[in-house]
Order: structure tokens, then C-alpha cells, then sequence
């Protein structure tokens, strides 16, 4: 298995409503992250604040203008949902995440365990 080579796959995937905030995650972001929490409306994450319908893509996803790269601009505030992500070698498949390899795809279950050293890091 790869590491993440910040395709955002995951994230163009998973927006428009795809992805969730626990309350928790919000009540933070009221207190300690103004300018996410105006993206939340109604316990639902990334919605336009000027018209209060979904955004189509997350916001805080950019493209690297040096790269074919993305990042998040709130990496370390972001929901649980994106923290978890990938969690098993199926969603993964499903959404032809890059950092699969052969190998992953033929041995499903040591793929799990190195995805899961892989995303210490990350959770």
C-alpha cells in the first residue's frame, strides 16, 4: 500500500452531504472555530452560509497550485468522518482510492493491517 498522495478523491467523493459532524465536533467548531461552524446549518456540515443550500465540494479542500495536489485547510479540526477515512479495503476499492496497489487488492486482509499502521498517524 501507498501513502496518500492528496489526489482528493475522497474529499470530492464524499461532499455535497456525503460526510457528517458529531454534535460535539460542532459545539468545538462554535466555540473554538467560528469560520467552520458557519458552514453548519441545522447539524449539517458544508452549507452555504449566503444561501444555506450544500456546497458542492468541501470548502476547505484546495488544489496546491504547484501540484495536482489537494489539501485541507482544516486538517486538524476536520469531522471524524474524514479523520476515519479509509477505514477498510472495500470503500477503498469502491472509491479506486490511489493508494492501492495489486498486492492490496489480492490480499485484502494484510492490506487491512497495513492501512491500518499506515493511518496511525491520521486517527
Amino acid at each position: 500500500m501507498k501513502d496518500c498522495n492528496s489526489c482528493g478523491k475522497c474529499c470530492i467523493k464524499y461532499s455535497n452531504g456525503q460526510i457528517s459532524a458529531s454534535k460535539e465536533e460542532i459545539e468545538y467548531w462554535d466555540v473554538f472555530r467560528p469560520d467552520i461552524a458557519e458552514y453548519v446549518s441545522n447539524s449539517q456540515i458544508w452549507v452555504d452560509p449566503k444561501t444555506n443550500n450544500l456546497i458542492e465540494r468541501c470548502p476547505w479542500l484546495v488544489k496546491s497550485t504547484d501540484s495536482n495536489q489537494y489539501l485541507c485547510k482544516i486538517y486538524h479540526d476536520r469531522p471524524e468522518d474524514c479523520i476515519s477515512y479509509p477505514s477498510n479495503i472495500a470503500e477503498m476499492i469502491r472509491d479506486e482510492c490511489e493508494m492501492l496497489e495489486v498486492k492490496d487488492i489480492n490480499n485484502p486482509k494484510q492490506a487491512q493491517k497495513d492501512l491500518e499502521l499506515l493511518m496511525i498517524d491520521s486517527r
